[in-house]
């Protein structure tokens, strides 16, 4: 994340916090994944922290290639398979689930290319200014498409979701991506994480409304009952 480590672990814990009152109006199982998200990227702005933290002592140099890797691994390989499979599972639409499933399938192939880089290829993560740049030895020639699949894959499934409210978390999520990549292009991965953590309470936003929903709908069918009775 940019701006300083402190920025990160208070970042963190807040969006944890919002992450575990979001999993708390999980009502269907199918939200859970969803739910999750919040967390995650809670998760992933405290682990950035640590790395801000290990990046300039050269003692805890272990303890900076786990932060880094650990970081790369949740913001290149889980994340474009969580966001499409997360929303996939709520959708109820058929039609609109197998386009989700395309988008799946490819997420899935990035996440196997960035894991391979990740295995074989070198990652040197560098504090430049108020922000961490992660220098890689990936594939420049493969940069731009995997970049555009990444879009796709994380962005995409949240306007053809037919769930309410995805499409608002869609168009935020886009704008934030144009914003780094114009003003931040060097630590895009970085900063976009942020603006996406930030973001993610939207999610709360979409499972409260969810929830109160399916509470009228049982009082409905309750009070239904109670006619017939």
């Amino acid at each position: 994340m940019c701006f300083s480590p402190e920025a990160s672990f208070a970042g963190g814990i807040i969006i944890s916090s919002i992450g575990i009152a979001t999993v708390s109006k999980v009502h269907k199982p199918s939200q859970i994944l969803f739910a999750s998200i919040p967390l995650f990227f809670g998760l992933q702005q405290i682990v950035e922290g640590t790395l801000w933290i290990s990046i300039p002592d050269h003692g805890l140099i272990n303890l900076q290639k786990i932060s880094t890797y650990l970081f790369l691994i949740m913001a290149d390989v889980v994340w474009p398979v969580m966001i499409p499979l997360s929303v996939m599972f709520m959708e109820k639409n058929f039609k609109r689930k197998r386009i989700m499933l395309i988008l799946l399938a490819l997420g899935i192939t990035l996440s196997i290319y960035y894991s391979v880089c990740l295995l074989f290829l070198n990652v040197t993560p560098e504090i430049t200014g108020y922000h961490i740049h992660y220098s890689t030895d990936f594939p420049e020639s493969l940069a731009m498409v995997a970049f555009i699949v990444y879009l796709i894959v994380t962005i995409t499934p949240l306007f053809i979701s037919s769930i309410k409210r995805t499409h608002l978390l869609g168009i935020l999520m886009f704008l934030s991506c144009l914003i780094t990549g114009i003003f931040f292009t060097q630590y895009l991965i970085s900063v976009w994480c942020f603006f996406a953590a930030l973001i993610s309470g939207v999610i709360f936003w979409i499972l409260r409304d969810s929830k109160r929903i399916h509470i009228l709908e049982k009082l409905s069918l309750l009070k239904e009952k109670i006619k017939i009775i």
